[in-house]
């Protein structure tokens, strides 16, 4: 029986507000750096796609929030090296800019809708997590959004020293609610560390790209009567 319902955060629960080339594209304008949104969207998506796991598992929490800022920092080097050949220095006086914009709800807002399915699913006794390869920026961005009243867990690769589509994340999810992975679903919108990783981990996976409107998925998971 389903007892709870998790979700990826970036791409599911929440989107941005504009394009990453787009934002990336204004911060380096505003610091006298020339690149086409187009250019850098290409550019962050190739350099994304090979960053390793963000996971620290040997260091305190203030090491590591440091280590997941410099796992930011590596990104948007590459990203502007590949778009534009920007050296490093060029590109870290916009750096601390996108990292607190990309940290704040000025850049995010909720998918549509997302917080009235996360209220029908406690109506209905479900329990609601949010299980993310986020650092530690998500918690307070959730709460600026009004997400994290309608949660009960909020999971980071910094929780579980491992990051998805690693089986031992979601274990850390259902620790924290006490359910074995018969009795939760995983909504996310990412085919390997989402659907992949929620189904070999046990979880009913649900892809999120399915569905305009997050209230579309009541029904998917048999919530909706």
């Amino acid at each position: 029986m389903l007892r709870a319902v998790l979700f990826d955060a970036v791409g599911t629960l929440l989107v941005l507000r504009e394009p990453v080339g787009v934002t990336y594209a204004r911060c380096a304008r505003d610091h006298g750096l020339a690149a086409s949104p187009e250019a850098l969207q290409v550019a962050f998506r190739d350099a994304l796609r090979v960053m390793p796991p963000m996971v620290f598992p040997d260091l305190d929490a203030t090491e590591r929030q440091t280590a997941e800022r410099e796992w930011w920092r590596t990104l948007v080097r590459a990203t502007f090296a590949a778009a534009i050949g920007a050296r490093p220095a060029d590109v870290d006086c916009c750096f601390q800019s996108l990292f607190i914009l990309d940290g704040g709800a000025a850049a995010w807002q909720t998918a549509p809708g997302a917080a009235q399915l996360l209220a029908a699913l406690r109506r209905r006794g479900l329990r609601t997590g949010v299980l993310s390869n986020f650092d530690y920026r998500l918690p307070a961005l959730l709460d600026a959004l009004g997400v994290t009243p309608l949660l009960d867990t909020i999971v980071l690769p910094a929780d579980a020293g491992a990051a998805k589509p690693d089986p031992a994340i979601f274990r850390c999810a259902l620790d924290r609610l006490g359910l074995v992975p018969a009795e939760a679903a995983y909504v996310g919108d990412d085919a390997d560390d989402d659907i992949a990783g929620a189904t070999r981990a046990g979880l009913q996976a649900v892809d999120v790209t399915r569905v305009r409107d997050l209230r579309e998925l009541a029904a998917i998971l048999g919530c909706d009567s």
